[in-house]
């Protein structure tokens, strides 16, 4: 767990803030989260204003045609506060005397289209690798990007936040698990993953890649690619998968599971598997091969779930 990174909830919308503590002076730091030219090193976009007062309008610019996003300074308070608006997100740098330097507390309230909980571990991924420039940019050296380590902090930022697991939700024949995971692959890449790179029709088994083996899955009755994949589930209800694009880039993945009230006892069991396979998926769209099956993972969820169950009344 990373106890240097953060999230709250204010209303439906998250506040990631991550913390650095920098070996530079307070005044060195203001410059490079100030100055458009400093701020190229390390920041995602291009910016451009011309003083850092509030009210001055920021222009965001990234690599391509027609790539550009607007916004505004809303506070600057040399060498202590800088925050800025970008697009609808808020963005904000805190510096606070260190016996070492100072320490940066950077804060990203994201509020665009799916700007929501589950986004937050590309968020903080990336802020990560951002931040790991800053660090650099302040030694006089670089920091390269990896794709890896990227995954690698995205899978322990959803760990640490929660932000795969399921919930379920009673209905009047029993009961609905619910999944929300994001993916920065397109679509056509996730369909392609789970359904095998196959091309599966209404009346098959389902490509074994969208099962987990805990249950009877039965034939594929919707299918509409690469958006929707849809199979019955013995003793009764459906598996769905339901495939989105994400805002700015990726897939939004939701997955939705009825079953009947005569498995009550399978709740805390369906729920660990459907987690264990997401997490699969994520790894392996990640180059991230995992097999067998992690069989103490899923025992560690199912008893996770297993005693939240047991504390729900």
């Amino acid at each position: 767990m990373n106890t240097d990174t953060t999230l709250t909830m204010i209303g439906d919308h998250p506040v990631l803030r991550l913390q650095r503590l920098l070996h530079h002076p307070p005044e060195k730091v203001w410059r490079a989260i100030t100055d458009p030219t400093e701020l190229t090193h390390w920041f995602p976009a291009r910016i451009d204003f011309d003083q850092p007062t509030p009210g001055t309008p920021m222009r965001f610019t990234f690599e391509g045609p027609d790539t550009s996003d607007a916004g505004e300074i809303l506070e600057a308070d040399p060498p202590k506060v800088f925050a800025f608006r970008w697009n609808t997100d808020v963005i904000r740098c805190e510096l606070l005397p260190h016996p070492e330097g100072c320490l940066l507390v950077f804060s990203h309230t994201p509020r665009g289209p799916d700007s929501d909980r589950p986004s937050i571990a590309r968020h903080a991924a990336g802020w990560d690798a951002c931040l790991d420039s800053l660090t650099a940019c302040l030694e006089g050296t670089t920091a390269e990007f990896s794709m890896q380590t990227w995954f690698e902090r995205a899978e322990a930022y959803t760990e640490q936040f929660g932000l795969g697991e399921g919930e379920l939700h009673p209905t009047d024949n029993g009961w609905t698990i619910h999944f929300e995971r994001d993916f920065v692959q397109p679509p056509q890449q996730v369909w392609a993953l789970i359904t095998g790179d196959t091309h599966p029709t209404t009346g098959d088994e389902p490509p074994l890649q969208s099962t987990h083996g805990f249950g009877q899955a039965g034939a594929l009755t919707n299918l509409q690619a690469p958006n929707v994949l849809e199979y019955a589930w013995q003793p009764g209800g459906t598996v769905r998968f339901q495939l989105r694009d994400q805002n700015p880039i990726g897939t939004r993945l939701t997955l939705t599971h009825t079953l009947p009230a005569t498995q009550a006892t399978e709740r805390a069991t369906l729920l660990a598997a459907w987690q264990v396979h997401l997490e699969i998926v994520f790894a392996a769209l990640h180059g991230d091969i995992r097999c067998p099956w992690p069989t103490d993972r899923t025992e560690q969820l199912r008893e996770h779930y297993a005693q939240h169950l047991r504390d729900t009344p």
